[in-house]
């Protein structure tokens, strides 16, 4: 049995940005590193979809081939990774 990914975030660009801490934001002093990763850049590609490698958080482009999909049955995918064909 798979599991879902922890959070999925539609997008509509294929290039995004994961710093683990993004809706994570309170108080005046708020500092994202501190609550989150560094800042890491994505692509995502034919598979309509990347997996951030530090917190698993998915981004799926809206309209692409992973959009409307069961999360739990794709496989995992971070940049550079290829999830194989089966």
């Amino acid at each position: 049995m798979t599991l879902p990914p922890p959070e999925v975030s539609k997008v509509t660009t294929r290039r995004v940005w994961c710093d683990g801490a993004t809706d994570i934001r309170t108080g005046k002093n708020y500092r994202s590193a501190a609550l989150g990763h560094p800042k890491i850049y994505l692509e995502i590609d034919e598979h309509g979809y990347v997996d951030c490698g530090y917190c698993d958080r998915r981004f799926v482009l809206e309209g692409g081939p992973a959009d409307g999909v069961d999360q739990s049955q794709l496989m995992d995918i971070s940049e550079g990774a290829d999830p194989g064909h089966r």
